[in-house]
């Protein structure tokens, strides 16, 4: 979908009450894969977002300006108010600090950055420059989870399975950025998994095992083992594959004391003893730009590390087990 091909004033309900508001100009970092698939549609449909610059040293948008990065950006872009932040975890932080320094509103494809510190620390500058700060998690806005977290939320879990398995070659063609250091690897991802597991148990999580195995030629994992607890005895149990053959498996399995949840399609769809819950279609990203929308005109922020410090963890207290080289 083409962005939206004009910024026009807009009726927009915030914090309970109707407003005329001018659109949010925005600025998009990063125009790969995942721009393309997923950010230019959600922005393209948000009437709050009008889409007036891009930037990025390997693609371009159409009918909007294009720059070579954010600096050239931010200084060609008269009205500029947001950017949303697209490219690799390893230069996502720099590029995040420069916006902010620039009192932009930025959102945050996952994961929010290289590092727990670097959150940490771009948490603390937009406190201090005013703006919204929205590390997002696209898949806890699957169609399931909310109903999963509701259910889960009166009940007692006892195990949790997680099985996150694709083929790297078909759902990251060409990525190198994934293998080199700051690219999380098959954690690119688990940590969807991870992101909806933190957000649907009632309780905290805490690794206590991982086994990684790294291709001899690369500075990431290509699969991971990894087990936490959840509350004083629920073991959660997780394994994540970038080798996996066939069709892929996106599921997390929860069992509890009244009955077995599973959410099977990465969230998409939920079933309860067997029982297939009717959830609506999934809008991820619509939803994502939706809230990032009412952050600004709220004046908040939104900036959960947990999936990432549960990564980081693993990556601590991991034994590393080198496998054959892994060539595209």
């Amino acid at each position: 979908m083409p962005p939206n091909p004009s910024c026009v004033p807009l009726t927009a309900t915030t914090a309970g009450r109707d407003e005329t508001a001018e659109p949010i100009h925005l600025g998009l970092v990063g125009v790969g894969k995942i721009a393309r698939d997923q950010h230019l549609p959600a922005i393209a449909s948000n009437q709050s977002f009008c889409l007036v610059a891009a930037a990025s040293r390997h693609g371009s948008v159409a009918e909007v300006a294009n720059f070579e990065d954010l600096e050239r950006m931010i200084g060609g872009t008269p009205n500029l108010a947001a950017v949303a932040l697209c490219a690799p975890p390893n230069v996502r932080a720099a590029m995040a600090r420069e916006a902010i320094a620039a009192k932009l509103h930025v959102i945050l494809e996952k994961p929010p950055g290289m590092t727990v510190s670097e959150v940490t620390d771009l948490t603390a500058r937009v406190r201090q420059h005013g703006t919204t700060l929205f590390a997002s998690w696209h898949s806890r806005e699957a169609a399931g989870v909310q109903h999963a977290r509701d259910w889960l939320s009166t009940r007692a879990v006892t195990s949790v399975r997680i099985r996150w398995l694709e083929d790297v070659r078909e759902w990251h063609p060409g990525q190198e950025w994934i293998w080199q250091a700051g690219g999380f690897g098959v954690f690119d991802a688990g940590i969807n998994a991870l992101s909806i597991l933190t957000h649907i148990l009632p309780e905290p999580l805490v690794m206590t095992a991982a086994q990684l195995s790294f291709p001899a030629n690369r500075d990431t994992p290509m699969c991971a083992e990894l087990t936490l607890t959840h509350g004083d005895n629920a073991v959660v149990e997780a394994s994540f594959s970038f080798c996996h053959s066939g069709v892929p498996c996106w599921d997390i399995d929860v069992q509890t004391t009244s009955g077995l949840l599973c959410l099977m399609g990465g969230g998409s769809r939920l079933t309860i003893d067997d029982n297939v819950v009717a959830v609506p279609p999934s809008t991820e990203y619509p939803n994502l730009y939706r809230r990032f929308a009412a952050l600004i005109h709220s004046g908040q922020s939104d900036v959960d590390d947990s999936p990432l410090r549960l990564v980081a963890d693993a990556f601590l207290c991991g034994r590393r087990t080198e496998v054959e080289p892994f060539l595209f």
